[in-house]
């Protein structure tokens, strides 16, 4: 469907036109603050004006073919009123009635969703407080505002107030402010698509409430991370109250928290933590002329303590401060008073500050270095500045530096508050950002970084979206769950299932000592716990003694479970245990789990997780990403591990996982050994929980 109609419409008509305090007064007066009074038409039965314009009583009764008209009548009415303007030729719509889906009645959000196809008409809403355009001055917004600045930022929100606030942060630019409300016939995947296209917007920031089309999701993200455009997420339910209100304000669904944080990982997104992390990265993004070409970062200040600060600050979150080159040092040497000591982060002390071109020179010197991708520059910009303060001169220096557009620069700030219109204005002008004060200002470089490291190219751009379909959980014994993983292309170590001593004679042949016995039953998943494990089994007449003994402590412990026998198979050589798994998002289908065994897993709850499908690039990340990575690395003298056989591993699971995607539920691989490097890993334990289905 196209949005321009909507969203750059040449003309537009208020249906429910009023001067009474609420939605109809605060449209017509957004309206009057539009480029263009002349497209703009106000329709009541009962007024003859409104605000000092003509009111018609009718849609049918414009003199114009409007593109767009905004609804603001009662549910009962919207239906109605959206036939009589598609039958005078509109195509668009924003309806602000509530009382849909927020609230439960879902069969009026699918009624009004087949009238749109119907009547081929984009509807923003509903419960929604429609936009505003300010690349082109039009504000079809029903929350009364003062202004909003031209700029590179657009934003989608399904909070209306949230869009309201935004436009009264002045300093910020935005090229579209949409409150899409519940997102009923025109999803906030369509508006994504159409702000990737838009040559205005720079940067894409979200507050939303949960995803209705995941498919379409993945489509419109995949688009963004080919073509560079950065997505910046606010999205609530991280915490279970938090989802609860999420899905009451739009009746959509908040799905797993971790694993929409593993789907930003995969495709580039940024996801923030608050409203002001959605509003300082978005206006980061939408300054900076270029990214980083590397992700060395350079904080020069004025003195030591500020120094310290950023160091301090910049290690807590991640963010690299290498060495300068020889050639680089020696530079500064030239450059800076005999007091001051070069090294990154740079305590410069201020002599230089008050020489705008040396200040620049300084800059340049550090942009020249190879090993640092961006410039920071340390000074609080204060609420107001007289013209002798050294901001004045500092500035100049690093418009000077910035203007040569060969790495990017920023000012850091250490102290939050208002800052000077003048110096903004100045800085961003030419591309220096100023940051929020040192903590949060150095959040934002994480995500900055993050952002300027992510490959497209080297991630797997899709999901495994599962088809819905009722059915009940099924858990698998040990020994079902390898076979299924076998037969899935998972190298699983031989095993064998014995009932009966005859069977277990000719198991003692076969297998490899020392060898293990465990008891094989879909109803005992926790074996060792009710005594169903006898581990280095050196020879049969052991292997016999411990087949006796498991099924007897079964009998025992779980008197009505179903007894398959006994799974007999070799004792693993042990390695770093490590665990694998999946578990499957009701949106986004199959998560790939790794972490590390034991307390790593139980106590510190040390694991990444990312959608399937993954290639071996990804996986190797995920690994490195632990913080109990350097367990694998060979730790107080240990041989290194084979992280490449677990990263293979890996990827097998993942393929395992994208060809069940419609009825794995759960997989479990605890423990997994990982063996010195070059001799591989081994499954000593699976679990797999699938759904049965009637379709099957």
């Amino acid at each position: 469907m196209d949005l321009q109609k909507l969203l750059n419409p040449q003309s537009v008509a208020v249906i429910g036109a009023s001067e009474k305090p609420g939605f109809g007064l605060s449209t017509c007066s957004n309206l009057l603050k539009s480029s263009s009074q002349e497209h703009i038409y106000f329709v009541h039965p009962k007024h003859a004006e409104v605000l000092g314009k003509r009111c018609y009583k009718k849609i049918a009764d414009v003199p114009e073919t409007v593109d767009l008209c905004v609804v603001i009548v009662n549910k009962s009415l919207v239906i109605s009123v959206l036939e009589d303007v598609a039958a005078c030729g509109c195509r668009a719509a924003i309806v602000y009635a509530s009382g849909y889906g927020e609230t439960g009645d879902k069969a009026a959000e699918a009624e009004l969703c087949e009238a749109a196809k119907r009547l081929d008409m984009a509807v923003m809403g509903v419960n929604c407080a429609g936009f505003m355009n300010c690349t082109k001055g039009i504000y079809p917004f029903g929350m009364l505002f003062s202004s909003a600045k031209s700029g590179g930022i657009a934003i989608i929100s399904q909070s209306g107030k949230i869009c309201l606030n935004m436009s009264q942060v002045d300093y910020m630019g935005y090229s579209y402010l949409i409150s899409s409300g519940n997102s009923t016939c025109l999803l906030i995947e369509d508006y994504i698509e159409f702000l990737i296209d838009d040559e205005n917007t720079k940067v894409i920031g979200l507050y939303m409430e949960g995803i209705k089309n995941p498919k379409k999701f993945v489509k419109v993200l995949t688009k963004a991370a080919e073509q560079r455009k950065p997505i910046v997420i606010l999205k609530v339910g991280r915490s279970e109250k938090g989802s609860r209100v999420a899905a009451s304000h739009t009746g959509s669904l908040s799905g797993s928290d971790k694993s929409f944080d593993a789907l930003c990982k995969k495709f580039g997104v940024i996801r923030v933590d608050d409203i002001e992390e959605l509003v300082q990265t978005c206006h980061l993004m939408n300054v900076l002329p270029m990214l980083p070409v590397n992700s060395g970062f350079s904080a020069m200040c004025l003195s030591g303590g500020e120094t310290g600060v950023c160091a301090d600050m910049g290690n807590a979150m991640g963010i690299d401060f290498p060495d300068f080159a020889p050639e680089t040092l020696e530079k500064l040497r030239e450059l800076l008073p005999d007091c001051a000591t070069p090294a990154n982060p740079l305590d410069m002390t201020a002599t230089l500050s008050h020489d705008g071109p040396k200040y620049a020179e300084v800059i340049k010197a550090i942009m020249s270095d190879p090993s640092i991708g961006m410039v920071l520059c340390g000074q609080s910009v204060l609420p107001y500045h007289k013209k002798t303060d050294v901001i004045y001169p500092m500035s100049d220096g690093m418009v000077i530096a910035a203007n040569e557009h060969r790495k990017p620069v920023a000012l850091i700030n250490f102290f939050n508050g208002s800052r000077d219109e003048v110096i903004r204005g100045k800085l961003e002008k030419a591309g220096v950002p100023l940051l929020p004060a040192a903590s949060e200002g150095f959040r934002l470089l994480r995500y900055l970084k993050g952002f300027s490291e992510y490959d497209w190219q080297k991630r797997s751009l899709s999901l495994a979206i599962p088809k819905p379909a009722e059915g009940e959980r099924e858990a698998l014994s040990e020994y079902n769950s390898k076979q299924a993983l076998k037969a899935g292309g998972v190298k699983v170590p031989y095993s064998v299932v014995v009932s009966d001593l005859g069977q277990l004679k000719k198991a003692a042949v076969d297998v490899k000592y020392p060898a293990v016995a465990k008891i094989e039953s879909t109803d005992i998943l926790h074996k060792s716990d009710v005594g169903g494990v006898c581990l280095n089994l050196k020879n049969e007449a052991e292997l016999t003694e411990a087949y006796e003994k498991v099924l007897a402590n079964a009998k025992t412990h779980c008197p009505d479970a179903r007894i398959n026998g006994v799974l007999v198979q070799e004792m693993l050589p042990q390695g770093v245990e490590v665990i694998i798994g999946v578990n499957s998002d009701p949106q986004f289908g199959p998560m790939v789990l790794v972490g590390l065994g034991g307390v790593f897993v139980e106590v510190f709850k040390d694991v990444s997780l990312y959608p399937a499908p993954l290639n071996k690039s990804e996986a190797l990340e995920m690994i490195s990403s632990l913080r109990g990575y350097r367990m694998l690395c060979g730790y107080r003298g240990s041989a290194p591990c084979d992280v490449d056989a677990l990263a293979e591993l890996l990827v097998q699971v993942s393929d395992f996982a994208v060809a069940n995607k419609d009825t794995l539920l759960e997989l479990d691989i605890n423990p997994v050994f990982v063996h010195e490097k070059g001799k591989g890993v081994d499954i000593a334990d699976a679990l797999i929980v699938r759904k049965t289905s009637n379709q099957q």
